[in-house]
Parts: structure tokens; C-alpha cells; sequence
């Protein structure tokens, strides 16, 4: 930070430097001091700009020729009564008036001064850098023979043999400019500071912002509009947005005052979605700028996004249009993982191994607003206590012997701002529930070895095939978490309960490039396959099918083909044995789905099933026991 004070009398210098000297200025940068009058102050004023001054101090004609030839502040040193008696006192006994010759009004009248000392003043006010004869010539018929004045005006009397005094500063005026100019350049230095800051952040957005004034003539055009658009800022601040951008819209934001304007573009295969403001100072409306987004390098950036996440394996592959949902259950299944994708409550899945409760899992995430965040699944039985720790928490460099260097991330960390599914949940360790339970309650995580914590932002699924009521009675489980857990929960019939879905199931199984390869399958297959009791679920009728087709050798799938397989796996067909629990099951299902449709009114749903609501209780009770 630097002043320049720029001297047109010697005498200014060395007051200047005395000024400087006495007093401190709570100034950080550089004061320097130089000479120079009118031209030469002006050559010394744009060397000082050049060098990096941030604010000018001169006085009187040499200060008003400065302030025409550099961009920054120029503070002039007033001229006082006390300046002004201190040349009355140099210039000695004068007889008549005296002339008072300066570029600018005083700040106090001279004449008035002049009453007060008993000496006449006459002022006399320079238009430009000279002084006419006229003027002098009027001067002298008042009786005017002692003038005084400033540099330039006792430069050019004295030209003309007149007797001029200069007019001195004092060091009270010359302080005063000081200060002023310190608290000018701190101003500008804030200002500096704001306008870098501001234009730091224009520049590296990664949106392509413009900006046009009243006059609808372009201000700002950063660098990523100039890659967007492939024109150069050059070319178009300062001229009519008009002619560069005809159907831009951010001239209809000067004409209204519409806050938003909102719209999409295509430019040579690039579509850009192009938010417009305008720029409002009070009740005014002083331009407009608009934020312009490539949605095609949105796109492209999302699309490498999701491939890394996707071989780091937190990409949920299965959607719910791939649920298979032929039967009731399934149908009522689809529509709660659609109802349950809207909310961001924790979803206990349960069901039988293999009913596909991940799929569900991945499903509700593909529905849900957090679909473009990771998905991020772990299976509590596969890992021990202490693994299973470190692999959802985290942990820090050294809290453990082989700990990794710079430590690791957790589960949850990598899951932010997506969902963690937490399979087979029941075998979750009590200590480790524990800490499950905080994250469920605080939504933040503390590595292993660590001293603070770290918010996460996720939803968590998650699914057992165990009765989580009989671990918790037991001492297995925690009520506590159990309760946090089944907010909403999703109950995967078998497939023995079903059936109507093992067709769709068969098909997509046979369409998959695995194995073999056949030509179809004959319906008497399906339905043998539909009698089946598939104690492994729809793992284990995939397990069959793939088995089935690579048999097959490109032939169709036949039922003596399903049936020869399915014996030499050890399983035999009963066609009758499930018929009872087919009808349990489509009860239960006719149940369920009139409950849903009322909202769980259950006297409503009662009442529309024909049965007592006692009776309905009953059902529901033993049903929840079963599983």
C-alpha cells in the first residue's frame, strides 16, 4: 500500500516530511514525498500510478491538473485562514487590498477574513492554468499591488513583475490531507479486496455467468461462458447484449420485475440451461445477469461420476421396474417401496433368504431423491466384530496394529448423502449396536482411534431373516435400535407364496447372458416349476434355471428336463401340498392390500372385509408371530 504526496512548493515537502516525522499515521504501506508543478506533478503522478499508489496528495492547480490524468484518488491539501494570515504576515506592510489569486473557492471567505484583520481581500479565481490580462488589469485599478496565491499563480505574477507572495500550508493542513488520504486508501483497499474476491469467484465458477447494465451493455463474461459460447470476453464487454445475443431473455429482466427468468438453449450440440436475475438497488432495477449451465458436461460429468462410484461398487444396479411383481404381494410391495421412497425414515426389510430383500433395497434407493448419491451394502454376518467395526466406522492412522496409513474411511462416511443397506442386521454384534444407535440418533460417526466426530448424511435400510422380536426378548438385540429401525417396514413373502411371479422370473432368468444358452421354455415347465416348494427362494429357482439351460443345449426348455433336474438335486414335486397355504397367503395378501388402500383405517378396512375389527387384530398378530 503506498501514497505519493506530490509537492508543488519546496516548502510542502519539507512540512510534509516533518508532518511525518512527529506524528504516526497508523499507516502500514509507504508515504513517499516528491516534487512537481502542473506538468511535471502530472508526469510524477502517473509514474506514481504505475508504481502502485493507491491515493495522490497535491495542492491547488497542480492537484486539479493530476486529477484529469490518473484513475486514482487525488486528495488536495486546503488552503486555511491561518495559511492565508501566515502570507499576510511574509508579504509585511501592504497598503491597499490584497489579492487573493487560486484555481478554487476557498473553503472559508477571504473577503470576510479581510474585515475581520482590517486588511481589504479581493479574490480572484483562475479559470484554466493562466491568468488573463483583463484579470490582472482589473486587479490593479482596485489599488491591487501585493497578491498572494498558490504555485502556478505566483509563477505566472511574478512573469509579469507583480509582487506575490505564496501561499504556505501549514502542517495541520497538510496532516489533515494525510489522514484523509490514509482512510481513502484503506477504503480502496476493501474495496480492492471485495472487487478480487468477487472477481475470484466469477472466474472460477464452473457456470458460465454475464452480467449487462441499465443500458443493457455486457459487464461481465467470465471465462467459462468463453468456453461454453467459444467467444472471447473481449468481443463483447462493453457492446449491447443485443447484438451479440439476440434471444439472450436478460433484457426482458430490466423490463419487469419477474425475479426469475428460467430457460434452455442449444448451441452447436451443447444444450445449456440459463437461470436469469435481475439486479435490483432498491425499487430500481440497475441490470440483470444470468448463470448458464452445460447440461451436456453435466451429463458427461455425472455419467464418470457414477463409473467411479460404480467400481468402487456403491452404484445401486437393480430398479424397481426390474421387481418382478405378478402377484398381490408383489404388486402391494411396489407400491410401499414407491410410498417409502418419498421419505428419507429408516426401512426394516424382512423375509426369507433369497426372497431378494438387496434388490428391494436398491430399488427403494433408485426411487428415492437420493438415486445420484452411492449406495453402499454390507452383510453384518459375513464380517468379525472387529472388521465389521473398522469397515462402518472407520478408522485413523495408528489405532490399531496394521492399521492403514492415513487411516480409512467408513461405510458411512463413503455412503454420504446416499443410503447404507445393513444386510442380515440380526448378527450385528451388541456392542456395535450400540454405536449404530448413535449414528441413528446424532447422524454423525467417530472413527476408530479418533477424537472428534463426523456428520453423515445417510438413509439406512436395513434386512434380516431372523424374528428380530425373538433376539430382542432374548437380549440380542437392543429394543432401542430395533424401534429406530422397523420405522417402515417391507415383509418379502417366499416365493412357495408367490407363485404368480415365478413365470416373470423364469423369463428374465433365461434372457440373462450366463451359462448356456435355449431357445425357451414350454409352459407344462413353468408350471411344474410353480409347484415347487423353493426353499432357497427366488435364489434358489435362478440356481435351477441356470443349471437347466446350460443342460438344455440350445434346445427348449421342456417339463421333463425341469423335472429331471429338480430330482437330481434331491427335491421332489408335490402338486397338493401347498394348497392350503396358497389360500392362507391370498388372504393375507387381500388383507393387506385393503389396508393400504385405507390408509390403516382399520375399522374402515374391517368393515370392508366383512370381519369384526377384533378379528382383523387377531390375523395380524399371529402373521407377525410367524414371521
Amino acid at each position: 500500500m503506498k501514497i505519493t504526496i506530490i509537492a508543488p512548493l519546496e516548502n510542502i515537502a519539507d512540512t510534509a516530511r516533518e508532518v511525518l516525522t512527529k506524528q504516526d499515521f497508523n499507516w502500514p504501506g509507504e508515504i513517499e514525498i516528491v516534487a512537481g508543478l502542473l506538468e511535471t506533478g502530472v508526469k510524477q503522478a502517473i509514474r506514481a500510478e504505475a508504481g502502485g499508489t493507491d491515493v495522490i496528495i497535491s495542492r491547488g492547480a497542480t492537484a486539479s491538473l493530476i486529477a484529469k490524468h490518473v484513475d486514482i484518488p487525488v486528495v488536495e491539501i486546503q488552503v486555511t485562514a491561518f495559511d492565508i494570515l501566515k502570507a499576510l504576515k511574509i508579504a509585511g506592510h501592504v497598503s491597499g487590498p490584497v489579492g487573493v489569486v487560486f484555481m478554487r473557492r476557498f473553503l472559508f471567505e477571504c473577503e470576510k477574513l479581510g474585515e475581520y484583520i482590517g486588511v481589504p481581500i479581493r479574490e480572484i479565481f483562475m479559470e484554466n492554468e493562466t491568468i488573463e490580462e483583463k484579470t490582472i488589469e482589473i486587479a490593479c485599478k482596485q489599488g491591487i499591488s501585493t497578491f498572494l496565491g498558490d504555485a502556478l499563480s505566483v509563477k505566472l505574477l511574478i512573469e509579469r513583475g507583480l509582487n506575490v507572495v505564496p501561499i504556505e500550508s501549514s502542517a495541520e493542513s497538510i496532516s489533515k490531507a494525510i489522514i484523509e488520504a490514509v482512510n481513502l486508501a484503506h477504503v480502496r483497499r476493501r474495496e480492492r479486496e471485495r472487487a478480487e474476491l468477487f472477481r475470484t469467484i466469477i472466474e472460477a465458477s464452473a457456470d458460465g455467468i454475464i452480467a449487462i447494465d441499465k443500458n443493457e451493455q455486457i459487464t461481465i463474461f467470465n471465462q467459462a461462458l468463453e468456453r461454453m459460447y467459444r467467444i472471447s470476453r473481449a468481443e463483447v464487454i462493453g457492446k449491447k447484449i443485443g447484438r451479440i445475443f439476440p434471444d439472450d431473455g436478460l433484457r426482458e429482466c430490466l423490463m419487469d420485475d419477474k425475479a426469475e427468468r428460467e430457460s434452455v438453449r442449444s448451441v452447436e450440440n451443447h444444450v445449456f440451461a440459463i437461470k436469469r436475475i435481475p439486479i435490483k438497488l432498491g425499487e430500481d432495477t440497475v441490470g440483470a445477469i444470468a448463470n448458464v449451465q452445460d447440461v451436456t458436461q453435466l451429463q458427461n460429468f455425472e455419467q464418470a461420476v457414477r463409473q467411479k462410484l460404480n467400481k468402487k461398487g456403491l452404484v445401486a444396479k437393480f430398479h424397481l421396474e426390474q421387481l418382478s411383481a405378478s402377484s398381490p404381494q408383489m404388486k402391494l410391495i411396489k407400491e410401499r417401496v414407491r410410498l417409502y421412497a418419498g421419505n428419507d425414515a429408516t426401512v426394516l426389510i424382512t423375509g426369507e433368504s433369497g426372497t431378494g430383500k438387496e434388490r428391494v433395497a436398491q430399488s427403494i434407493h433408485n426411487v428415492s431423491q437420493r438415486q445420484r448419491g452411492p449406495f453402499v451394502a454390507i452383510n453384518c454376518a459375513a464380517l468379525p466384530e472387529n472388521l465389521l467395526e473398522s469397515e462402518l466406522f472407520g478408522y485413523e492412522e495408528g489405532a490399531f496394529t496394521g492399521a492403514k496409513k492415513g487411516g480409512k474411511s467408513g461405510l458411512f462416511e463413503l455412503a454420504h448423502g446416499g443410503t447404507i443397506f445393513l444386510d442380515e442386521i440380526g448378527e450385528m454384534p451388541l456392542a456395535l449396536q450400540a454405536r449404530l444407535l448413535r449414528v441413528l440418533q446424532e447422524k454423525e460417526v467417530m472413527r476408530l482411534g479418533a477424537d472428534r466426530v463426523i456428520p453423515v448424511n445417510v438413509r439406512i435400510l436395513a434386512a434380516t431373516n431372523q424374528d428380530m422380536m425373538r433376539l430382542v426378548d432374548e437380549k440380542k438385540f437392543r429394543v432401542d435400535l430395533y424401534y429406530r429401525l422397523d420405522v417402515l417396514r417391507l415383509h418379502i413373502p417366499p416365493l412357495r407364496e408367490r407363485i404368480e411371479d415365478i413365470p416373470e422370473l423364469v423369463r428374465s432368468f433365461l434372457g440373462k447372458p450366463l451359462g448356456g444358452h435355449c431357445s425357451g421354455i414350454t409352459e407344462e415347465a413353468v408350471k411344474l416349476l410353480q409347484k415347487q416348494y423353493w426353499r432357497g427362494n427366488i435364489r434358489e429357482l435362478e440356481n435351477v434355471m441356470e443349471r437347466v439351460k446350460l443342460l438344455a443345449g440350445g434346445r427348449p426348455i421342456d417339463e421333463i428336463m425341469v423335472r429331471q433336474e429338480l430330482a437330481a438335486c434331491g427335491q421332489v414335486v408335490n402338486e397338493f401340498a401347498h394348497e392350503a397355504a396358497r389360500s392362507a397367503v391370498s388372504e393375507r395378501c387381500k388383507i393387506e392390500q385393503i389396508l393400504f388402500e385405507e390408509k390403516y383405517n382399520y375399522t374402515q378396512a374391517a368393515k370392508r372385509l366383512g370381519m369384526s375389527r377384533t378379528t382383523l387384530w387377531r390375523k395380524l398378530r399371529q402373521w407377525e408371530k410367524d414371521e
